[in-house]
């Protein structure tokens, strides 16, 4: 009977996961390729089936930081159970539906991150400080640094002295050298579980010499190279046409930004299920990303259409310079959020290189009314979530016995 009653959990939490998942396939996955429609540089029912596959492969690929923060880190002192698993991801999603359901900006990494932490309060677990100081710092540098650089992007790129054939083309150099340093999973490292291109590609001819901390003369020669490979690329499609050479570029970020959404967003659906699998099923941490890229890439190829077509209507509205001035930095600020196991909503960064941008071109385009109520809702997301999180678990084991 209790094996019955634990595999039922189990199986409630899994299917819990993959609904979670799939929620986010659908609407967390659509700003990177929304620019891209709105140039018709690619159509919604292309930019949804790429999608899938790209944010998938980040989940598989990227996952594994985020979702041992959400699934180890938020509470000291306890462990997330099969129950508190499904409280905690219920509570999100249910927060996540109801966001789309009226239209409210209610961001994914909030919500989960406010539910896991009302589920553990809940278990009897104690306030990790520590890391909600290091969530807290970065959430709120996030709309400085993304606003940032979108604003010094979009001045790049509307600056009379900086002719297109080199501004965009150097935008795309600075992203490739980034690509090279990415940190992947399917690339092998003998220091760390994630190893990069670059680093992966100067170990192949010695590396040579080390200039600061472990940063090898090899990395950045490759680094450099991969940002020469980038430049010429996009410089010569440029040099044929200017739209159709941004139209490219817009095309390529939206799909790199596309992966970086799938590894910094899957971890909000499999994170509560971390213990479980690892320890009490004894599973590899690759079979619960692939969990949630499966749901991922159902969400996106189910759902995620009609959400591109209305974010591609209002991106279409600023232009493909102000969109690579959004994605540019939304690129930057997941791959960072990724490597140091910090949960992010990549809507909330899109948002505020929307609004950096925008301030280059004399106007933000979004009120500051909008703005303030935006970050209320996030707010009140956090705080919400969590006191949902800690009643529905003592709801669900009460009904359940313990």
């Amino acid at each position: 009977m209790v094996a019955l009653s634990f595999a039922l959990l189990v199986g409630t939490a899994i299917v819990t996961c993959l609904f979670m998942a799939w929620v986010l396939g659908a609407n967390s996955n659509s700003p990177p390729f929304a620019p891209a429609i709105g140039a018709n540089a690619i159509s919604t029912m292309q930019a949804a089936f790429v999608i899938g596959l790209l944010a998938a492969a980040g989940a598989l690929m990227q996952g594994g930081s985020i979702s041992e923060t959400i699934g180890a880190d938020l509470i000291d002192g306890v462990t997330i159970t099969p129950l508190a698993a499904t409280a905690g991801l219920l509570t999100a999603a249910t927060f996540m539906a109801v966001g789309i359901y009226t239209r409210y900006p209610i961001p994914a990494a909030f919500a989960t991150t406010g539910a896991m932490v009302g589920v553990g309060l809940s278990l009897g677990g104690d306030p990790a400080m520590a890391t909600y100081q290091r969530l807290g710092t970065f959430w709120i540098l996030v709309p400085f640094m993304s606003g940032g650089l979108a604003y010094a992007t979009a001045v790049t790129l509307r600056r009379d002295d900086i002719p297109e054939s080199v501004g965009v083309p150097l935008l795309a150099g600075i992203v490739g050298a980034i690509v090279a340093n990415v940190r992947l999973g399917v690339v092998p490292d003998p220091v760390a579980d994630q190893g990069t291109l670059a680093r992966f590609l100067a170990s192949q001819f010695g590396g040579g010499p080390t200039l600061v901390a472990d940063i090898s003369l090899g990395v950045v020669l490759v680094t450099l190279v991969a940002g020469g490979l980038a430049f010429y690329w996009v410089r010569r499609r440029v040099l044929v046409s200017v739209e159709d050479g941004i139209r490219s570029f817009l095309l390529v970020l939206g799909g790199i930004v596309a992966f970086s959404s799938g590894g910094s967003q899957v971890g909000l659906a499999t994170g509560p299920l971390e213990h479980l699998f690892r320890v009490e099923l004894g599973l590899p941490a690759i079979a619960l990303l692939a969990l949630g890229a499966v749901g991922i890439l159902a969400g996106a190829w189910m759902a995620s259409p009609r959400l591109l077509q209305a974010t591609s209507r209002e991106y279409a509205q600023l232009g493909v310079r102000r969109s690579i001035a959004a994605l540019v930095p939304g690129f930057i600020i997941a791959q960072l959020a990724i490597a140091l196991g910090i949960p992010i909503s990549l809507n909330n960064i899109i948002l505020s290189g929307v609004i950096g941008g925008g301030l280059a071109a004399g106007s933000a385009g979004v009120s500051r009314r909008k703005i303030a109520f935006t970050v209320s809702f996030w707010l009140f997301t956090l705080g919400s979530s969590i006191a949902v999180g800690y009643g529905f678990y003592q709801l669900l084991a009460l009904a359940l016995g313990g």
